[in-house]
């Protein structure tokens, strides 16, 4: 990675209106409340990427820090695409050492397979096996499952 570049998870370091910035446009968070991404940020083993003191990308992982983790909202502002920068964000939240060891380590990706492959990330083993509740605007329209009786 360039010296100009620096992935930290020094949580006091993150830029809330940067990343909110990015996420709110992103494909799969679009509007989402500045509130809603701290609240994210604030239970979530975060990752900045930084291009000398100004955030350019961001990872974070719901987890349990012993069994499971949740890798979600990577992000590398396309002006600093194309240097590797996203592969060595992966890289840094893969070897932290609160993520070692868990069983099962999952993400969601519409078209970023090819980044995460070459780490071990697969189709699940079971699909089967998963269930999900989705709300498909969860930041629109109001939308919830329908509740069980």
């Amino acid at each position: 990675m360039h010296p100009d570049y620096e992935i930290s998870a020094d949580r006091s370091r993150l830029d809330l209106d940067a990343i909110h910035t990015y996420l709110s446009r992103s494909y799969w968070s679009p509007g989402i409340p500045r509130e809603t991404v701290e609240r994210a940020a604030a239970h979530s083993l975060c990752f900045g990427l930084y291009h000398r003191d100004a955030q350019v990308g961001f990872a974070r992982v719901v987890t349990d820090r012993a069994t499971f983790g949740y890798l979600a909202d990577v992000y590398v502002l396309e002006a600093h695409r194309g240097q590797g920068l996203a592969k060595a964000l992966v890289r840094s939240v893969l070897a932290h050492p609160d993520l070692q060891g868990l069983r099962r380590f999952l993400l969601a990706t519409r078209d970023a397979h090819g980044l995460y492959r070459p780490f071990g990330f697969q189709p699940p083993a079971k699909p089967e096996s998963l269930l999900e509740i989705r709300l498909d605007a969860p930041y629109g329209l109001a939308s919830s499952p329908a509740a069980p009786k």
